[in-house]
């Protein structure tokens, strides 16, 4: 899987957790969860780059996402509305690409 690919679902994924009421806003430990999971998907990403990813694509996901389409992506709520997570996945592949 290519790295892009990969940062883009960890990022997308990490907003699984309960979002509570984070109208709009990325819950409190979106950042050190993102950076968890992308490296333990990818052992080759450093702590760095991991967090960097995870910065720009939690920017992304609270700009480009609404209210409704952020809650949509967490599955103790309603499950994963699949056209959301592919959107959010494309807009932060778009937005954040990785460093070379």
């Amino acid at each position: 899987m290519r790295l892009q690919s990969l940062l883009a679902l960890t990022a997308a994924s990490a907003l699984l957790l309960p979002l509570g009421a984070h109208a709009d806003k990325l819950p409190p430990d979106y950042q050190s969860t993102c950076v968890a999971q992308a490296q333990k998907q990818n052992p080759k990403l450093t702590m760095a780059m991991a967090d960097e990813h995870c910065g720009c694509a939690g920017k992304v996901l609270e700009q480009k996402l609404s209210d409704k389409e952020i809650k949509d992506l967490d599955t103790l709520q309603d499950g994963i509305d699949a056209a959301v997570m592919e959107r959010a996945q494309k807009e932060i592949a778009a937005a954040c690409p990785p460093k070379k």
